[in-house]
């Protein structure tokens, strides 16, 4: 296989029940339908990132209040987005994005977006994360490396994003030997530029490396002109009825 497997996981491949993690759609005007096909229900979502304007945005935005109210009211977990643009942006603006979530759209955690994954910069994104729970009971925090990081990360949030890139990379990609120490609950990838034929391929590759929350779409990023996460696959029906509830791994 052109990939590692986790061999001392205490939890077999086969047994792996993924869901989805929403990277965070377009503005629910520009993309209303897939705003509210994530309230349909018996769909596995782990939880939907809100993304107003790379952030919070300047204000409250009423559009976006109405569609985290639907997904609250479905029992969705929302996160805020929280760029940490590699450790660049400061303590202060992390806090003060995350403060204007809470109290405009009453988020129940974080995606802490290109968060560092250097060993270096592990005790500033503890102290971040610290913060950030502290402004929230029960907190979710998903750290959004896209790569492996440091292995002392996996303990300072809920879920760590370890792979974030294109197909053409992620058929081929390995999955670092520490990851096997913990539960597929806490790792997730992105996949773009992902074509439906290859759909079973690329569930089989996350199950084996350990990964419980997954989001593959066909879209690409046409070379960093545009964001693939902003609209649904065109297989999403396809993805759902294969991952959903009631489907033996």
């Amino acid at each position: 296989m052109p990939y590692l497997t986790p061999t001392t996981t205490g939890q077999s491949s086969t047994d792996v029940r993924l869901g989805f993690g929403i990277p965070g759609f377009a503005h629910p005007l520009v993309a209303p339908a897939e705003w509210a096909e994530l309230t349909r229900p018996a769909t596995p979502l782990h939880w939907v990132v809100l993304n107003v304007a790379r952030g919070p945005g300047a204000r409250p935005d009423p559009h976006c209040l109405a569609a985290v109210g639907r997904l609250r009211n479905a029992g969705v977990r929302v996160l805020g987005h929280v760029d940490a643009t590699y450790g660049a942006r400061s303590f202060g603006e992390i806090v003060s994005d995350a403060h204007r979530f809470l109290d405009w759209y009453q988020v129940d955690g974080f995606l802490l977006d290109r968060c560092p994954t250097e060993r270096v910069a592990l005790p500033e994104i503890r102290r971040t994360v610290t913060t950030l729970r502290a402004l929230v009971d029960d907190a979710y925090i998903v750290l959004g490396h896209g790569t492996h990081p440091y292995p002392g990360y996996a303990e300072s949030a809920e879920q760590l994003v370890t792979f974030t890139g294109p197909w053409s990379d992620y058929r081929w990609s390995q999955v670092a030997e520490w990851t096997a120490e913990y539960p597929p609950q806490k790792f997730c990838h992105f996949v773009h530029g992902m074509p439906r034929g290859h759909l079973e391929e690329a569930l089989r590759i996350a199950r084996w490396q350990g990964a419980g929350t997954i989001y593959f779409t066909d879209r690409t990023d046409r070379g960093g002109l545009t964001d693939p996460w902003e609209t649904m696959p065109g297989y999403w029906d396809e993805i759902v009825s294969r991952i959903g509830p009631g489907v033996s791994e």
